[in-house]
């Protein structure tokens, strides 16, 4: 016998994802308000930093039953915080450098306010996420702008891509009802999940595999 898994209601989101925001260590205890409408969670107020702006949308997004996050938060940096542009972009210059999955070499930078414009090309979409990763985490900085480009070195059929996507998606918890379709190097995601933590890991996985270009993403959350 089993028993239908049954949606949170927007009180019980709006719990729920207020305790994860306390649980989340690199998330400020005040700062952020939580509102909730037909699954949609809504995060207001400020915090001191784009990375902990990041870690409480990424707190919002695992709790179960949340459809979508819409992230209102400032970054209003605090005063030990507070960099030049010119720092912040040699920073975010050598960040990219350090880290032995970014191709720096064929990425540029720009800093204006606080906010870091990335452009460049890579082979794989992991590369893409990598780069952006890094500079979520570097003190100064306000916001991401990521406009890398992703182009595959070599072709591959579109077979050969739904097959390898399809496969990884069916072995992972949670990805299991993602379906793929392929045209050229463009992959669209489509099916349902349970999460949106569950959605982000389709899209991953799909940037992670060679010869995609470009993923685009129609997956729904049921909660």
């Amino acid at each position: 016998m089993t028993t239908a898994r049954r949606r949170p209601t927007d009180g019980q989101i709006q719990q729920d994802v207020s305790e994860e925001l306390v649980w989340e260590p690199r998330v400020p205890s005040t700062g952020v308000g939580v509102t909730v409408h037909d699954g949609v969670v809504t995060l207001t107020g400020q915090v001191g930093s784009y990375a902990e702006r990041w870690a409480a949308e990424r707190s919002a997004q695992r709790v179960r039953g949340v459809r979508a996050v819409a992230d209102e938060l400032e970054v209003r940096l605090d005063a030990d915080a507070e960099r030049t542009d010119a720092e912040v972009a040699l920073a975010a210059v050598r960040a990219l450098e350090w880290d032995s999955y970014v191709p720096a070499e064929r990425l540029d930078v720009t800093v204006a306010n606080g906010w870091v414009m990335l452009r460049g090309q890579v082979e794989f979409g992991f590369e893409r996420r990598a780069a952006e990763r890094e500079l979520r985490r570097l003190r100064g900085v306000r916001g991401i702008t990521n406009l890398v480009r992703v182009r595959p070195r070599g072709p591959s059929t579109g077979q050969e891509l739904r097959h390898r996507i399809q496969r990884t998606l069916m072995r992972r918890a949670g990805t299991e009802g993602v379906t793929v379709e392929v045209a050229g190097d463009t992959v669209l995601l489509a099916g349902m999940v349970h999460t949106l933590a569950d959605r982000d890991e389709a899209e991953r996985i799909a940037w992670s595999t060679p010869g995609v270009g470009v993923v685009r993403t129609e997956v729904s959350v049921s909660g």
